[in-house]
């Protein structure tokens, strides 16, 4: 039988009471509101529907104590997404904390021989 090392990984997320309020996939779909200015647009480039992108949107609105993205209605031109000051920290927050997670993992994962 070959011998395998093993090593720590994983990945974070924050949470309420209620659930996940801001993860990797969370804090990708903000950053392509960012790029595009545009929810619907954020949502094809992830390959999901408008609607639950727009369920993420709105908890994180609803539980953040302050947007995180204002949307635009549309008219002839479309409608159009912002982030807030709220949903930029948001972003920067959560790289800041994988990073950190990241340093940890790699300098407290014991490789482990099995």
């Amino acid at each position: 039988m070959l011998d395998k090392t093993l090593s720590l990984n994983g990945k974070i997320w924050f949470e309420t009471p209620d659930g996940k309020l801001l993860g990797h996939g969370r804090v990708e779909l903000l950053e392509r509101i960012q790029q595009s200015g545009s929810l619907r647009q954020a949502a094809l480039q992830m390959k999901m529907s408008y609607r639950q992108a727009w369920d993420m949107i709105n908890y994180m609105n609803e539980h953040f104590g302050a947007p995180v993205v204002i949307s635009h209605r549309g008219g002839k031109g479309g409608g159009s997404a912002e982030l807030t000051e709220k949903g930029l920290k948001a972003i920067e927050q959560f790289k800041l904390f994988q990073q950190k997670f990241q340093e940890f993992l790699k300098t407290n994962s014991p490789l482990i021989q099995i």
